[in-house]
């Protein structure tokens, strides 16, 4: 309950958009215990000799852009390549990897023309995980490129990515390689996501991450259609980097933003990683669809502004964002 608008956008981000921090440490000690069991596999029984010094916390939790409820984190495990090499001249999503003929892992997981297969190493992570006595009585699968780790003591699952790291190609850039889910090997680089988020963050005074968490929120309330995760991040911080400043009042920022994916959904957006191209895959009647509901909503923030500020009605505004936001935004006291 709460009497004006800025109270009522305070109690929905505490209460309901961002992560609860008591989950958030919960996680992250559940997380690093997850680490230090698969640091146990390396190198041993004809595992893998794995390299922690490039595994990398990445994904929407690792960037602090996740909303409520904390569903999945990302892992990227590290291998050593030992001796293995690939051809940098692959498509970026098809790359394949010559395997190492010196680890007995990776000699097991290697098709008749040496290159080693994305599948047959996602398949032996996961039955090592199945072996971990404090793992044995949760759900564990694979799905594409990771391992999925379902821990029956908590809400939240571990998507679990083993990778390559390169070394610098003819452009500069190193790159991680992950399954591509259909078994051979693809690029990424989330360590650029998460420093492009983080410079964007701090040059706008630290006023993005939440209001990307707000409209993750809002990308799932009467919605058949939402925008994927990594689209929509990339759709607001290309919306930031556009601003010269963000508006300090979080409700008038939304409102803008809105405007800004109503205005940019039907277009190409490209991945801040500069490897993938145009991200936006969505089908063209769903861009619409999206378009319409941003733009309605855009227009019912215009009225809740009008409301609050020329009106002096808060009860008025608070009910408007309340259409907007769903009914978990607070009510009028």
């Amino acid at each position: 309950m709460a009497k004006t608008v800025n109270n009522a956008f305070c109690e929905f981000m505490c209460d309901v958009v961002n992560l609860d921090t008591t989950v958030v440490s919960a996680a992250r000690d559940s997380r690093d215990n997850l680490l230090d069991n698969i640091s146990e596999f390396d190198d041993k029984d004809g595992f893998f000799d794995l390299y922690d010094g490039f595994n990398v916390h990445f994904g929407s939790f690792a960037r602090k852009t996740k909303c409520r409820e904390l569903d999945d984190i990302d892992l990227m495990i590290g291998i050593a390549a030992n001796g293995g090499t690939y051809n940098s001249y692959d498509i970026w999503n098809d790359v394949r990897i010559t395997a190492s003929t010196t680890n007995v892992a990776q000699k097991d997981c290697t098709r008749s023309d040496g290159t080693l297969n994305s599948i047959a190493v996602a398949n032996r992570f996961k039955k090592k995980l199945e072996n971990v006595r404090e793992y044995s009585r949760s759900e564990i699968r694979r799905n594409g490129e990771a391992i999925i780790l379902n821990l029956k003591s908590y809400d939240w699952s571990f998507d679990i990515v083993p990778c390559f790291h390169t070394v610098a190609e003819s452009d500069g850039r190193e790159y991680y390689l992950i399954p591509n889910g259909s078994g051979n090997w693809m690029k990424t680089a989330p360590d650029k996501d998460k420093a492009h988020i983080t410079s964007t963050n701090q040059s706008k005074d630290g006023r993005l991450l939440e209001l990307i968490r707000l409209c993750k929120k809002w990308n799932k309330v009467k919605n058949a259609k939402t925008i994927p995760s990594y689209l929509l991040e990339t759709i607001i911080i290309n919306y930031a980097d556009a601003q010269v400043e963000l508006n300090k009042w979080i409700d008038l920022r939304f409102k803008e933003t809105l405007k800004y994916i109503a205005d940019h959904i039907t277009a190409s957006v490209y991945d801040m990683k500069e490897i993938q191209g145009d991200i936006n895959t969505l089908e063209i009647l769903d861009r619409y669809a999206i378009k319409a509901k941003a733009q309605t909503d855009y227009e019912k923030a215009c009225e809740a502004s009008n409301a609050e500020i020329t009106e002096k009605d808060e009860k008025k505004a608070i009910n408007k964002w309340g259409e907007i936001l769903g009914s978990d935004f607070p009510k009028y006291e």
